[in-house]
């Protein structure tokens, strides 16, 4: 595992790199936007262009031919807010450890309520396995990682990769391409939207609501769009091999509703890992990645990614 103080280097390094990022006026595809002192670049490039806007991805590529492990970075942001720059202190981490992050852009509301956003993360993640070659990695070992907001999300994304209301959007390059990851990775993630939206009511937290309701539309949607629910419905379901992570303090999710989560994946036949860490908070991760309890999700999470990816690869 790395060091903290090599991965203090890697941050600042790669925080240097992502000051000057920009995508020239134009560019079809990818510019370099710098490299960072370690064995990965940083590059910025359009991954669709949808009602006439582009929609940007940041990609973090280790260096060499690999084959590396992928991963699709969904970002956090109440369904409404962030880019593909929320979370990079965990893909700068990554790339650093020989993982290809794909972070995207995606629709928020109120540009478009869901499923727009299930869309273009579906897109995504069928975008990132017809061009995985290209950045060392290969279909097969395709996975995915979101946190909070985006921790629901690709979990949705990942059980229900065949929802034609999800697929909606044609990858001209890959028409026949499908969804399924490798792996799904979520952290802190929302896994119960509708008791978030509860507790947001209960404490007075209006704003927090109001992103439920101009996503969601109303409470049946939210149950509608619930992993658990879905999986305790009987739907007919895709069931990657799955890390959940959270702090056992976290705000929106508590310790019991994970593990429900947890128990109803295995039931249903889905293979699962479930870190509860001790007196972390929502975002954890995010903002104080040199926590014990920072470096030890990473370390797990690193460690997940690496033995699925290399499993998918072997069993090509």
């Amino acid at each position: 595992m790395t060091s903290d103080p090599q991965r203090r280097t890697v941050l600042q390094a790669g925080a240097a790199v992502l000051a000057t990022a920009l995508l020239p006026a134009g560019s079809a595809r990818a510019e370099d936007v710098g490299a960072a002192a370690h064995d990965f670049m940083v590059k910025d490039l359009v991954y669709q262009t949808h009602g006439g806007k582009p929609r940007l991805a940041r990609l973090y590529q280790p260096a060499g031919r690999g084959p590396f492990p992928a991963v699709l970075q969904v970002h956090g942001g109440a369904w409404n807010n962030k880019d593909r720059t929320d979370g990079q202190n965990a893909a700068l981490d990554l790339a650093n450890a020989g993982i290809v992050v794909l972070s995207i852009d995606f629709r928020n509301a109120p540009e478009a309520p869901y499923p727009a956003s299930l869309q273009d993360i579906n897109y995504g993640v069928r975008w990132l396995k017809a061009h995985a070659a290209e950045f060392g990695s290969s279909a097969a070992q395709v996975g995915a990682y979101g946190t909070s907001s985006g921790g629901h999300q690709i979990l949705l994304a990942a059980i229900r990769p065949d929802d034609p209301r999800y697929r909606t959007l044609p990858l001209a390059e890959a028409p026949d391409m499908d969804a399924r990851l490798a792996f799904v990775i979520s952290g802190w993630g929302v896994l119960f939207p509708l008791e978030r939206y509860k507790l947001a009511k209960a404490k007075g937290d209006e704003k927090l609501a109001h992103g439920h309701d101009v996503f969601f539309g109303n409470e049946a949607t939210q149950i509608e769009a619930t992993p658990a629910l879905a999986i305790e419905r009987g739907e007919t379901v895709f069931l990657p091999p799955a890390l959940v992570f959270q702090g056992t303090q976290d705000q929106w999710t508590s310790v019991e509703l994970a593990e429900r989560f947890a128990k109803d994946y295995r039931g249903a036949g889905g293979e699962i890992d479930l870190l509860l860490l001790e007196g972390a908070h929502h975002t954890f991760l995010n903002e104080h990645p040199f926590d014990p309890n920072s470096v030890k999700a990473f370390a797990t999470m690193t460690a997940f990614i690496k033995r699925h990816g290399a499993e998918r690869h072997a069993q090509r």
